[in-house]
């Protein structure tokens, strides 16, 4: 039962990075309007974001990661990029490029606001769901989900790993190389960030990096327009529900300046990963030991969907089937920066199907109302 004093709107947008400003965007131009200006519209849609301030999962990367080194920004849609100073952290820089977008669209945003639950109204005959947060609730027709996932990062267990004596740490805290001055840190993780921590790190302690498998490194520069090939896979796996992968699991790494140089100081150097974790260090795959004073896991993230739990949309393996950005078992949901649009301009592409699929399908009820008349 939703309560009494529960908003409408026929669309809840979760989330404003880059898939979230889009979606807001295109259905705007679709013609829905601000809930917050017509509450009691039929078209209308709401934006709910759970940071204080604009910018997404930006806002929170570390300091040195710069606008050099982030592998490019897709401009979002109707507003290019101004121009872009290489050497600005981009957690200043793209912040402030979608804080300017959402003001040049007058974007009904309401932040900070964190949804706790999406839910069925089971004895709402118009077949509505029901957005609860920590600022009131909302019913809704459709909600377009771009939470991402900054707040879901994967943090492996090891045998031990409780008995570490040292500091461990996700690439979600991690702010600069300064505060490991010195030290000899150990680097888990077969991605793009793995590899540019390493590079950092390495020039100012002792580094070890350990990964499942072997990296595969690619010579040519940077194309935001990932390969047919690799979205075809990514999609395969979306459509079928299987869990996600990681983005570089299909794309491998590139041989950026950044590569090479740690390569030449020695940090890409693999090992096996450890098979266990003990108070001063690891025991490698081959019995030895390694000390330790950190463990940096460099490990990723999964997209951050507890909010949807109670709509039990996971498969038995754990993942989601969708149909484009649909949902198979649940089409009023939509999921975007997830799967094959888990990049800037696959969220932008993303955003703009959902509000395509949103109006036809808010459309096609009113038709069926005025029939029915």
């Amino acid at each position: 039962m939703a309560p009494a004093d529960a908003r409408r709107a026929a669309v809840v947008v979760i989330g404003a990075g880059q898939a979230g400003l889009s979606a807001g965007y295109h259905l705007q131009r679709r013609g829905f309007a601000s809930a917050l200006d017509d509450p009691s519209g039929d078209r209308t849609f709401v934006m709910l974001d759970a940071d204080a301030a604009p910018g997404g999962a930006w806002q929170h990367r570390w300091e040195s990661l710069r606008m050099a080194t982030v592998n490019g920004i897709f401009d979002l849609p109707g507003f290019p990029k101004p121009p872009i100073d290489e050497d600005e952290p981009s957690r200043d820089a793209v912040p402030r490029y979608f804080a300017a977008f959402e003001r040049a669209m007058g974007l009904p945003i309401v932040r900070p606001v964190a949804v706790s639950s999406v839910e069925r109204v089971d004895d709402d005959p118009e077949r509505e769901l029901l957005v609860s947060t920590d600022f009131g609730s909302w019913r809704t027709r459709a909600v377009v989900n771009a939470t991402g996932t900054w707040n879901n990062p994967v943090l492996p267990r090891y045998p031990g790993h409780e008995s570490f004596q040292g500091r461990q740490l996700h690439t979600r805290d991690y702010v600069s190389a300064s505060e490991f001055a010195g030290q000899r840190v150990g680097v888990v993780g077969g991605g793009i960030s793995a590899v540019q921590l390493l590079d950092e790190l390495s020039q100012v302690a002792t580094t070890r990096w350990y990964t499942r498998r072997e990296p595969v490194f690619l010579d040519g520069a940077f194309n935001p327009e990932v390969g047919r090939a690799v979205i075809e896979r990514v999609t395969a796996d979306a459509e079928a529900g299987r869990p996600a992968r990681s983005v570089v699991s299909y794309t491998g790494l590139l041989w950026t300046p950044y590569a090479r140089a740690a390569k030449a100081r020695g940090a890409l150097d693999r090992r096996p990963m450890f098979v266990g974790v003990e108070p001063r260090g690891v025991r490698e795959a081959d019995g030895t030991f390694t000390s330790l004073d950190v463990i940096l896991w460099a490990t990723g993230f999964r997209a951050h969907l507890p909010h949807l739990e109670p709509l039990r949309l996971r498969n038995e393996s754990g993942g989601i089937a969708v149909r484009g950005t649909q949902v198979v078992d649940e089409p009023r949901i939509h999921l975007i920066g997830f799967g094959p649009s888990q990049s800037t301009v696959g969220g932008n592409r993303a955003g703009r199907a959902a509000a395509g699929a949103i109006d036809r399908l808010l459309s096609s009820d009113r038709g069926s109302v005025a029939r029915s008349r």
